[in-house]
This record gives C-alpha cells, sequence and structure tokens, in this order.
C-alpha cells in the first residue's frame, strides 16, 4: 500500500512534469511517500511488520523477497531472524514475499548498472519503482541488517505482550527456542502473537548480544532442500493448471527483421498440434503435450528474414577496433604518462570468449489470461521488471499482471530476464487458455544473453624495487551494464534519463578491473565494441574477465621481475590486508612451492562485493592436450558467517563454476547463431573432472560480504598460471586451450 500527500498527481504526470534528464531524477526524488506492509496473514496468524509473522501454533515463517536458485537465500535470511527473534529453527518457515517497495534491492541495481542513477538516488528510485532484485551477491549485504532490525522488533514486542501478562519489566524478559521467559515462566510465541503485534517497537531498539544459544554461525538445515528432495518443490515447468497446453517456440537468429516463411500445413498434421502463434520476431506451436508442440514446430521449419552478419570472424573483428580505437578512462589515480614516459614497459594482451550461463533449468514459464487479468508463474530475479514487461507487451496496466515468482533450477545471471514471460503472454491471451513455454535446451542456447566477450591489452611499468609502478588497462567489451539496463529498465524514464546521459564508456563492462594491489599511478579504460549479440549478467560479471587479465599479467610481471609470485603480490597488499591474510593462508593449507616449472602451481586472489578470496591451483596438461585440473585449494573471508554449510557449498560451487568458465562454457558464432546447442557443446566439467577441493573460512567479524559469485573469478586466472608452472607455456585467452595461441 502507498500514500502520498499529493492529490491529484499521479507517478506518469510528476515524471513529465519533472522535464528530461537531472531535473527529472531530481524532481522524482523529492516526491514524499511512505510504504506500508501487505504480507499477507492467513487466520489466526499476526504479522510483525514485513518481514515475519507467527501463527497460534508458534510457527514462524519469513518474508524473503530474493529469488532461490540454490544459492542458500531461503534459509540465511530467514536464520538471521530465527537467530534475533529467539525462534526454534523446527518452527522455522519461508515464503515468497509478494512484491513492494520495502523489499526494493538498490545495492543490487548499483552492482549491475552502477552509473545510470546518481548513487544519491539509487535508493530513492528503488522505492519508488518497486525495484525487487536478486543479483550481484547482494541479498545478504542489502537485507542483513533489515532483518536482523526485523526479528528484534518482533522479540521485543513479545517480550512486552508477556511482560504485560506477568507484571514484570519487559527488559527483563528474554526469548528462546520458540518462547518468551523470565526465570522460570515461560509462553510460546503463538500463544502471544496477537496481542504482541499491537505493541509498539521500542525507539532504542536492543540487538542480541553474546555467543549463547544462537543460530549465527550455525550450520543448521536448508530450509528448501526437503522439498527438493521430495519433489514437492515447484518450478516453472511443474506448474499445472486446469485447461493448461504446451507451446514449443522457435526464434530468429541474431539480427532478425522478421519472420518471413513457414509451412503451417505440416504443422498441422502433428498429432495434438492445437494453434500456431506468430510475430515478425518468432513463433510457437501450441499443444496438448510439449512433445506434441516440439514436433509441429520442426514441421513448420520457420525461415527468418536477418538484416547483418554475424560469426566469430565479426565479433574479433569489432573487439580489435575498439580496442585500437578511443577509449573512455573509468579509473584513475598518479600520473601515469609522467610513469611511463621513456620507461620500459611490460605489455601483454588477453581475449575471453562469449560464455553461456547454462544453468540446469531453460527458461520457462507458465501464464493464465482470464478476466482482464494475467498470472505468470516463472524463476525470476526481477519480479517488477517481469511485471512490468508483461503489461508493456499486452497493453495493459501493472495491476492487472501478477507474478508468481517459483523455485530457479540454477540461473547464474540467467533469469533477470524476463522475454519468455512476454512470450508466453501473448500466447496464453491468443489461444484463451493457460499455457506453458518451455525453451528447448537448444533454444536456451541459441538465445541467452550472453557473458560478454572482451579483450585487453595490459600495460605495465616495474619500478626498482620489483613492484609494479605504473598500470594501464585498455580493455575492449560491450558496454553489457547499459544494455541490460536498456533492456530490463528501458521503459523507465529515469533510467532511460541516466542512460542517455551515462555517456559511452560503461563501469559495469570493466567491473573488477582496478588491481587489488598499491599501485601509485594506474588507469582503467574501456573501449565500448558493438559485437551483434545481445549479452547479459553472468554470475561474478564482468570480474570474470577481468580477474583473468589483473591476475594473469601479474604473475607475468612477477616471471619479469624475478620475484616468486606469492611474495610479489603480498608486498603489494600493504592496503589490503583481509587479502594477504587470504593469500598467506592458501599459499600455507595449499603446500606453495614457489610457482617452480614443473611445479603446476598457480596463484590467483580478489576482492569483490566486501568478500575476499585466494586460490592455489595445481593443474597439468594430459598427453590428449586437454588440462586437468587436480586440486583447488581457498582461502575465503566473507565477513561474518551466517551459515557455513551454505558458505561452503557456494564457494564450492563457484569455484567449479570458475572451472567451467575456465575450460570451457563458451561458443563461437556462424551465420547469426550460437554453434553451441547443448551441454555436450560446452565442455562442462563432469564429476570424474572435479579435482580435490580444501576450503578455509577465515574467521571474521566484518560485516558479512558476498559469497554466491566470490569464487568463480581467481579460478581461470590461477589455473593459467598452474599451466605456466606446469609447461612454460603462458595461455592468455579463456577458454585455455593449450596449443591454441
Amino acid at each position: 500500500m502507498e500514500r502520498t500527500g499529493f492529490k491529484g498527481i499521479d507517478r506518469r504526470t510528476l515524471l513529465i512534469g519533472g522535464g528530461a534528464g537531472i531535473g527529472l531524477i531530481v524532481a522524482w526524488a523529492a516526491w514524499p511517500r511512505t510504504y506500508l506492509p501487505n504480507l499477507p496473514v492467513r487466520e489466526g496468524e499476526a504479522a510483525f511488520g514485513a518481514w515475519l509473522k507467527i501463527a497460534p501454533d508458534g510457527q514462524v515463517t519469513v518474508a524473503v523477497p530474493q529469488c532461490e536458485y540454490g544459492q542458500g537465500v531461503f534459509t540465511t535470511l530467514p536464520q538471521i531472524v530465527a537467530d534475533e527473534l529467539g525462534a526454534d529453527w523446527r518452527r522455522v518457515g519461508v515464503e515468497q514475499a509478494p512484491l513492494s517497495p520495502l523489499y526494493a534491492n538498490a545495492m543490487a541495481a548499483g552492482e549491475l548498472f552502477p552509473d545510470v542513477l546518481p548513487e544519491r538516488l539509487r535508493a530513492t528510485h528503488a522505492r519508488r519503482t518497486a525495484l525487487v532484485l536478486t543479483g550481484a551477491s547482494t541479498s545478504m549485504r542489502q537485507f542483513a541488517e533489515p532483518l536482523r532490525e526485523a526479528g528484534a522488533a518482533a522479540r521485543a514486542m513479545l517480550c512486552q505482550a508477556a511482560a504485560r501478562r506477568w507484571g514484570v519489566e519487559w527488559t527483563a524478559c528474554d526469548t528462546a527456542n520458540g518462547f518468551v521467559v523470565h526465570d522460570k515462566q515461560k509462553i510460546g510465541f503463538g500463544e502471544l502473537a496477537v496481542e504482541a503485534a499491537g505493541e509498539d517497537v521500542p525507539a532504542d531498539l536492543p540487538l542480541r548480544e553474546g555467543d549463547g544459544a544462537r543460530l549465527m554461525g550455525e550450520p543448521v538445515p536448508r530450509l528448501d532442500a526437503p522439498g527438493k528432495v521430495t519433489g514437492s518443490a515447484n518450478f516453472a515447468a511443474d506448474i499445472r493448471l486446469p485447461d493448461m497446453v504446451f507451446a514449443a517456440i522457435r526464434q530468429g537468429p541474431v539480427g532478425t527483421v522478421k519472420l518471413y516463411a513457414l509451412d503451417e500445413a505440416a504443422a498441422r498434421t502433428v498429432p495434438g498440434m492445437l494453434h500456431i502463434v506468430k510475430n515478425e520476431r518468432w513463433v510457437a506451436a501450441v499443444a496438448n503435450n510439449s512433445w506434441a508442440a516440439q514436433r509441429a514446430l520442426d514441421a513448420m521449419k520457420p525461415r527468418f528474414e536477418v538484416a547483418t552478419k554475424v560469426d566469430s570472424a565479426s565479433i574479433q573483428a569489432a573487439l580489435d577496433a575498439a580496442l585500437n580505437g578511443d577509449g573512455t578512462r573509468i579509473e584513475s589515480a598518479g600520473d601515469l604518462s609522467a610513469t611511463f614516459k621513456g620507461a620500459r614497459v611490460v605489455t601483454a594482451e588477453y581475449r575471453v570468449g562469449v560464455a553461456l550461463h547454462a544453468a540446469i533449468e531453460p527458461m520457462a514459464a507458465t501464464a493464465s489470461f482470464a478476466d482482464g487479468r494475467c498470472r505468470i508463474w516463472m524463476a525470476t530475479q526481477a519480479p517488477g521488471l517481469a511485471r512490468a514487461a508483461v503489461a508493456d507487451v499486452l497493453g495493459m496496466s501493472e495491476s492487472n499482471v501478477i507474478i508468481h515468482p517459483v523455485f530457479a533450477g540454477g540461473s547464474f545471471g540467467q533469469n533477470l530476464e524476463h522475454a519468455v514471460a512476454q512470450q508466453v503472454a501473448l500466447i496464453a491471451r491468443e489461444v484463451g487458455k493457460p499455457v506453458q513455454l518451455t525453451w528447448s535446451r537448444g533454444e536456451t542456447c541459441l538465445h541467452d544473453r550472453y557473458r560478454a566477450p572482451a579483450a585487453a591489452r595490459m600495460t605495465a611499468r616495474l619500478g626498482s624495487n620489483g613492484a609494479v609502478a605504473g598500470w594501464l588497462a585498455k580493455i575492449a567489451a560491450p558496454a553489457s551494464g547499459h544494455e541490460l539496463a536498456a533492456r530490463l529498465m528501458g521503459g523507465d524514464s529515469a533510467i532511460a534519463a541516466g542512460l542517455a546521459l551515462a555517456g559511452s564508456g560503461d563501469p559495469a563492462a570493466v567491473a573488477g578491473a582496478r588491481p587489488p594491489y598499491r599501485i601509485a599511478n594506474l588507469a582503467v579504460d574501456h573501449h565500448p565494441a558493438e559485437i551483434g549479440i545481445p549479452t547479459g549478467y553472468w554470475r561474478s560479471g564482468s570480474h570474470g574477465a577481468t580477474a583473468f587479465f589483473t591476475e594473469s599479467f601479474i604473475d607475468e610481471l612477477a616471471h619479469v621481475a624475478q620475484i616468486e609470485a606469492h611474495s610479489f603480490r603480498i608486498a603489494m597488499l600493504g592496503g589490503e590486508p583481509r587479502l594477504a591474510r587470504c593469500l598467506s593462508t592458501v599459499a600455507t593449507l595449499g603446500g606453495w612451492q614457489g610457482g617452480l616449472a614443473g611445479s603446476g602451481q598457480g596463484l590467483a586472489c580478489h576482492a569483490f562485493r566486501g568478500s575476499y578470496i585466494a586460490v592455489m591451483v595445481e593443474a597439468s596438461v594430459g598427453g590428449d592436450q586437454r588440462i586437468k585440473v587436480d586440486r583447488i585449494v581457498a582461502a575465503v573471508d566473507c565477513g561474518r558467517v551466517v551459515n557455513p554449510d551454505v558458505v561452503q557449498q557456494q564457494i564450492e560451487g563457484g569455484l567449479i563454476f570458475g572451472m567451467a568458465g575456465a575450460l570451457g562454457v563458451t561458443t563461437g558464432f556462424t551465420g547469426n547463431m550460437a554453434e553451441a546447442r547443448g551441454f555436450a557443446d560446452l565442455d562442462l566439467p563432469r564429476l570424474a573432472d572435479t579435482p580435490e577441493i580444501m576450503i578455509e573460512l577465515i574467521a571474521s567479524e566484518a560485516d558479512p560480504g558476498g559469497v554466491s559469485e566470490l569464487a568463480v573469478p581467481p579460478v581461470a586466472p590461477a589455473i593459467a598460471n598452474a599451466i605456466h608452472a606446469a609447461t612454460g607455456v603462458r595461455l592468455r585467452q579463456l577458454p585455455l586451450i593449450p596449443g591454441g595461441e
């Protein structure tokens, strides 16, 4: 629910009246509003603000606005509330929060689109638009504090209600295992919930202190695990509605202008075939079962007209042209020109290929269109943006579109996109029945929003002491952050104005390129490249590429300086003690031998999303010229740990994902289409390829940092550095292919 002090002025009127550019943004930011919780409650339940409710039987339900795609937010976020509340974990549940400005994630917007809006306006914009986002490892960083405060507030309210019954001071009461306690007296949460919900929250809210009987830091069982193990958890393709039909879709290649030919008669001969829905960009077959829909689609043999030619050679040519053209300075320090003038410098060039998300779940959504309202069941990291996109394509009000978020089978950034929701909404409206649309695996590969390819020209000067005195990173890459913002939020007037003012350089495209080392004179330039294929957010964003450039080049500089790679890094980490500790820890645990020739050991480290990681890899090249990763050791400092098991899972998953990104998961392009059509084409690591993994979580009292993407960036450079130690050959392109350069 939304209140405003302005009568007769709606959001659209205010935006138009505000003019264009920054004037519009400031005018909008100044518009006062307050928001009330809209958490639904069942009979007998009592809501405590926007984050939790308590049932008469004492069941505590925590509302989580984030998409659960395996990263554990349906456990770690409720764990924060339960710890502050003093709940019994066996009586804690979770449900998806409703769409509301109260759950807006301004931090994710800032990480995904860093220069689209000024920092001072991001929180305001996120609240005004109910910008609920999951991404960029922000769930814990954005919501840990409000969730902790919500648990503490509910605890205080429960203690106040119990104190009234007992005639004691509420501050003398406490909570434990789902009860309010005072000396030998205790009352269950459920018995007190209704009257406690009417209490006032103390102005000076006490937070729980001490280590006794705490859930924080404990490896409590995951709340999403039972449903996923038994199969009762719902994913988009599990939804079943009365009279539902099934759709398969074929979309035009990159650069499609229009659909110009298809064989409808052949499609209608397929048993079970019901409808054909088409527009300029795609055609869908609708049948009474998904197999028939796919067979009918194949029988149609749709053909599309394309405007421009895109292939691997054109992509590389675009990167080359951008790298040799003008760039925009994104980061700088000191006087780099004076440092490089007349000096002997070291240079190297690196490249990163197009990569797919390769989530186990293909894109899918289910839609029902009736009584002027459209309901969509889908996995989404941006439910508000999906709702707006569906409303736009249907030409109806957002209030008539309802998004039902479900679990995602992986994502890695894939479910920020909402094309499948728009498609299924159009199909459902045309056929007049509920429809489930699932992209085939081939379609999911062909129409991914890929990790942007990049090329980097790295230049450095070594000082007389061997340390880096000057550093220049020139990176050619698509403006992926601007592209993502325009695609997801281009209809938002403030975002459109921000994009118009942003210029050609895109900080998101080179995020992570500034080295964590103490280098007095440095610069990072972005050289925007128009490559002709759509790019999106891929787990760790641009850090996956920029860490490869930085940590590979640092290793090369260490060899030029004739300084052992670990010592070379440590000497420049005076300003990053937490990263230095990770690096020293991993060297000790891994048995670092100094990266000697033939050792097959490589190091890399990275500071990312408020967390720190160092990785040591042991790798070799087999007789079949394939890289074999034998061991990965990681040391992690991610601040205070809520659930060590979940952190361990995310680091392990990130290491393997990073290994996949180093050795495969890429595709070339031929005839405007990706060459990869399925998992078999991506050289993904299998169980037999998984190395021995050792992870050390370093104890820290710092604020929680991001974890789900943390382990991805340093893996590729660590493997590349290990291969150099094993073979003497420096691989400067991802995927790493011996003999490929």
